[in-house]
């Protein structure tokens, strides 16, 4: 008799980071899943238009690394943050972070350029996941995200996940004005590149927000989306495409 083919392993790596005991996260790759080009293969969207028995199967795929569903969000680049405790796996919220203190419960952001923030407390009793484009960070979704958390912000620590690196990331003056023009430091993360075109880095963007939000203690940065297409989701390159995602949580028992 013929034994099925063995499913695949899903593609994921733990952030450089140290964590404390008890900690756990994961980002996953574009490797590993069940879907097609151009969503090969490990994509976890459900609104890229991939199939979507292809993507519960990939989510299935991950569910399996983890204590249990992750606490899925319908991201709109804003600042909105959840108690992830009381997300609903069948119904996502409309929001771009999300924390918890329970173990098993894991938060989640979905990502294809834009940046995953995680942040875990050093004494292990909480952790939470940020969606942090540039729109998100503009409108201060790491300083919600860091707020909501009920610890000190200066006791988080921070990683920093694949996004669209500076080198790729042209935009338009509005988009270096949503910041200069809240922070004129900030002018130091936009090298201009031609007229009315500026390179963004979205790493030290965030840097200086979580800065600024009491952080001091920020791992991660600089693995590029854009620039790695064997390894990475990205919806610049190309559009469509499916998405990744940073996951955090406590582990049970821990």
């Amino acid at each position: 008799m013929t034994r099925p083919p063995a499913p695949p392993t899903p593609g994921v790596f733990a952030p450089d980071w140290p964590a404390p005991p008890g900690i756990r996260a994961l980002m996953t790759t574009r490797q590993g899943g069940t879907s097609p080009p151009p969503w090969d293969s490990l994509n976890l969207g459900v609104a890229v238009g991939d199939d979507p028995a292809r993507v519960s199967v990939n989510r299935s795929l991950l569910r399996g690394l983890l204590p249990q569903e992750p606490r899925w969000l319908r991201q709109v680049h804003g600042r909105a943050v959840v108690h992830a405790d009381g997300v609903a796996t069948h119904a996502p919220p409309e929001a771009d972070a999300a924390w918890t203190t329970t173990a098993g419960v894991v938060c989640c952001v979905q990502v294809a350029d834009c940046l995953p923030v995680l942040l875990a407390a050093r004494d292990g009793s909480a952790v939470g996941a940020a969606h942090a484009g540039w729109r998100g960070l503009a409108s201060g979704v790491i300083e919600a995200a860091v707020a909501a958390m009920p610890v000190p912000a200066g006791t988080l620590l921070a990683w920093l996940g694949p996004a669209i690196g500076p080198a790729r990331f042209e935009v338009g003056g509005e988009v270096r004005e949503a910041f200069v023009g809240h922070d004129p430091d900030s002018a130091g993360a936009f090298q201009p590149h031609g007229p009315g075109k500026w390179l963004a880095d979205l790493f030290a963007l965030a840097r200086r927000r979580l800065r600024a939000a009491g952080v001091s203690a920020m791992h991660g940065g600089g693995l590029c989306t854009v620039s790695n297409p064997a390894r990475f989701f990205s919806h610049r390159r190309d559009r469509p495409g499916g998405r990744m995602a940073a996951l955090v949580w406590i582990e049970p028992g821990g």
